[in-house]
């Protein structure tokens, strides 16, 4: 399984899904063709799943995503979630700006509906 980092732009997250234990996401979502950029992402997280690292460390930093990519981001972390259930360690952290409501509701509501345990950080 290969590491994969891909840099922002203006439209799409800074992500790194590294076999090692680590899944990031940092940045704007707002991509024309949602699926074309995150079902690769969703792929690579798939399989990762399937043999996870011994812990796992998943981070979302993200300042705004689209409806598309929050569907996206709800499917992976739903994937995520099966680490925790086969017995592997995971942690999760959702990180948003001071003030920045919308974004901690999103992380409230995925650990809510997904019930997985996602530690909230807020940014000054």
């Amino acid at each position: 399984m290969d590491k994969i980092e891909l840099q922002s732009t203006v439209k799409t997250p800074y992500v790194l899904l590294d076999p090692e234990g680590v899944i990031k996401f940092r940045g704007r979502s707002i991509p024309e063709d949602v699926s074309l950029f995150f079902e690769d992402v969703l792929l690579w997280v798939t399989d990762y799943v399937s043999q996870p690292a011994q812990e796992t460390y998943v981070e979302v930093e993200m300042e705004y995503l689209n409806s598309g990519t929050s569907k996206y981001m709800l499917r992976i972390l739903k994937e995520v979630k099966k680490i925790a259930e086969n017995g592997f360690p995971i942690k999760v952290k959702w990180i948003y700006e001071e003030g920045d409501d919308d974004i901690m509701e999103r992380g409230e509501y995925y650990a809510s509906i997904l019930g997985l345990n996602i530690e909230l950080e807020e940014l000054e």
